[in-house]
């Protein structure tokens, strides 16, 4: 027998017991352990249990049978089994084996299904929005504004493909499904970690925060995968991969987005404004070169736009021109200050 076949009989046979009469915690223990042991259990008794859920779903629609005199309809229930009626280990370990062939025999007809895709789902977010989506094989994403991302999990990978903005990845391990971040002609391929991947245009910067994840160039690209440990902060362009190593602490404030922060390091004050633009409706420009070039650092909630310009008129040679879509910053010797 297949060993997929005989995961999949296991965990119908674990299933019937958890769902008879004489469950208890014994069992329950034993049976968290076989989960724990392999993620091959844990999909598969998932798959059992969506199996027997579904024909739940089945029996509930099933048409009523004729009242036995005749008139109206009943609705056939199972008889109540009396307090004293003895156990039937034999019998109840026939109805375990029973049920088992049975939802392995749906699970082997459902196995088209199941092979060509266990999710295929979209997901998105708009300007200002976060939104955090639990996925089906135990990993999360965290979508940042006006992110959208499209996943599929299958048997043979798992694949989300970010084609607008950026999202944090917790990834749940799982060796024999790669987890897959599609950008562009890239791809980020992980097994078990947490990183973040932007989108910019068909470019991408990517920031590992655990684990250690690849780096692969695809399609016109051309190159030999990069390997990411923590620290690494990645971004592409059209000459190829830039990598730079900084501490734990700085490549968790590169991800600070996720509590509603933005972190600036000696950081253009036009780079400053393009950030707030990715969270902000209200745009913030700036009027002039010198404006532009100015330096800043500190970590900012990304909702809150006027402190920050507030803070930048009391500390930078500065001022602000606020207009109904947006807040203009010139340096102090622009003609819009004087």
């Amino acid at each position: 027998m297949h060993a997929s076949t005989q995961t999949d009989r296991r965990a119908a046979e674990w299933l019937a017991r958890r769902e008879g009469d004489h469950w208890d915690g014994t069992q329950a223990a034993a049976l968290e352990a076989w989960l724990a042991a392999d993620t091959a259990h844990r999909v598969a008794f998932l798959r059992v249990q969506e199996a027997w859920e579904q024909a739940a779903r089945l029996r509930a629609l099933a048409p009523v049978q004729p009242a036995a005199n005749g008139g109206g309809v009943s609705v056939m229930t199972p008889r109540p089994r009396p307090a004293s009626t003895p156990a039937r280990p034999r019998r109840w370990i026939r109805s375990v084996a029973g049920l088992a062939a049975v939802l392995v025999l749906g699970l082997g007809l459902a196995g088209a299904w199941w092979r060509s895709g266990i999710e295929t789902a979209d997901y998105r977010t708009a300007l200002g929005k976060l939104d955090t989506v639990p996925l089906s094989d135990g990993s999360r994403a965290t979508l940042g504004s006006d992110s959208r991302i499209h996943v599929r999990l299958d048997r043979g990978q798992r694949r989300v493909e970010l084609t607008r903005g950026e999202g944090y990845f917790e990834v749940a391990r799982d060796a024999a499904r790669p987890f897959v971040v599609a950008v562009g002609d890239y791809r980020v391929v992980a097994v078990g970690t947490a990183f973040s991947v932007r989108r910019q245009g068909e470019e991408l910067r990517v920031v590992v925060t655990e684990g250690t994840v690849r780096l692969e160039p695809g399609g016109e690209r051309q190159g030999q995968p990069t390997l990411l440990p923590a620290g690494s902060v990645a971004s592409t362009s059209g000459e190829g991969v830039l990598v730079r190593r900084q501490s734990l602490e700085e490549v968790a404030r590169l991800v600070d987005w996720r509590e509603g922060f933005l972190a600036f390091q000696d950081t253009s004050l036009a780079a400053a404004a393009d950030e707030f633009n990715r969270y902000n409706a209200r745009r913030l420009e700036l009027g002039d070169p010198t404006a532009a070039a100015l330096r800043v650092g500190g970590s900012f909630r990304w909702d809150n736009l006027e402190t920050f310009v507030a803070l930048l008129e009391a500390g930078f040679p500065v001022c602000a021109e606020r207009r109904e879509q947006a807040i203009v910053l010139h340096s102090a010797g622009a003609a819009a200050c004087r």
